[in-house]
């Protein structure tokens, strides 16, 4: 028997009792598998993957078919956790039909059971047309990368009474909306709190201290794979990178040295068929020395 799949409603009630929510990236079956074993609540297919595994230097080039390419791979090995699909940059925000579009593809195509999406206020109206559809949309204010060039060297937001009112507002704005978890990113800890203790959908922290009703990270992050400075929010639990570079440092070093493959690693012709072989090449040899 299955195990029964965790969904937006359930969230909403672990906030209630008090219980708190356990959420990762994945872009692969893998991690998922890895996720899951875990007991991890929400697997996040996010754009991030554009940084951690293609190569670029910030979200904004990744595209719906390279974000679907991934979503399918955790929604095929996901069997408990919500997998939620990142909306990528442009694909919600030009136009409110387009991002429904996109959105319901994820759902229909790529099999995740809800999506995420950037902004507050500014993205209201696009959440309320994907939730009347039946799409489930988790939120995503505070940093939001895909406006990494506004944001400048000003990672941190909220840090002012303005700034922070108007984060609580877009919280609101986006319960309001229909979402049914806000991600808040790089927030400090009193206005996350806050902004949590406002609201009745759970908020899930990354970069925003532990008054949030969850915590996300980036899994490469965890476990320590990956090239780059730790983030002050991330606490890394392994050092998965070393341990991977060794691995493939010692396979270069045996093969160059003629130490792999050794005898256990090849196979063997049976007894019988060796020997007519090597008389088969035994008379081949023979004929190209005539």
């Amino acid at each position: 028997m299955l195990p029964s799949r965790v969904t937006p409603g359930d969230l909403r009630a672990m906030k209630a009792e008090g219980k708190r929510i356990v959420a990762l990236t994945a872009y692969d079956r893998p991690t998922a598998e890895i996720c899951e074993a875990a007991g991890v609540d929400v697997l996040l297919v996010g754009d991030s993957l554009g940084n951690v595994l293609l190569g670029y230097e910030t979200t904004l080039p990744v595209t719906m078919e390279e974000m679907l390419h991934h979503v399918k791979a955790v929604a095929r090995s996901a069997r408990r956790s919500l997998v939620v699909a990142d909306l990528p940059f442009l694909s919600y925000q030009a136009d409110l039909a387009e991002a429904l579009r996109n959105a319901g593809r994820f759902l229909k195509e790529g099999g995740a059971q809800a999506v995420k999406l950037e902004g507050g206020d500014r993205s209201a109206e696009a959440i309320e047309r994907m939730v009347t559809a039946g799409i489930p949309v988790m939120g995503h204010i505070g940093y939001t990368p895909q406006s990494s060039h506004v944001f400048g060297k000003n990672v941190v937001q909220g840090r002012d009474v303005d700034a922070a009112l108007t984060l609580l507002n877009d919280a609101l704005a986006l319960e309001e909306a229909g979402c049914f978890a806000i991600v808040l990113e790089c927030v400090p800890r009193e206005v996350a709190q806050a902004v949590s203790e406002r609201l009745v959908i759970p908020t899930i922290g990354i970069g925003a201290g532990a008054g949030c009703d969850g915590q996300i990270l980036v899994f490469h992050d965890v476990v320590g794979w990956g090239a780059g400075a730790t983030l002050k929010f991330v606490k890394p639990y392994a050092q998965i990178g070393e341990t991977l570079r060794q691995a493939v440092s010692d396979y270069a070093r045996d093969v160059r040295e003629g130490a792999f493959p050794a005898a256990e690693h090849a196979f063997t012709m049976p007894a019988e068929a060796r020997a007519l072989f090597e008389q088969e090449l035994a008379e081949l040899d023979a004929g190209c020395g005539e």
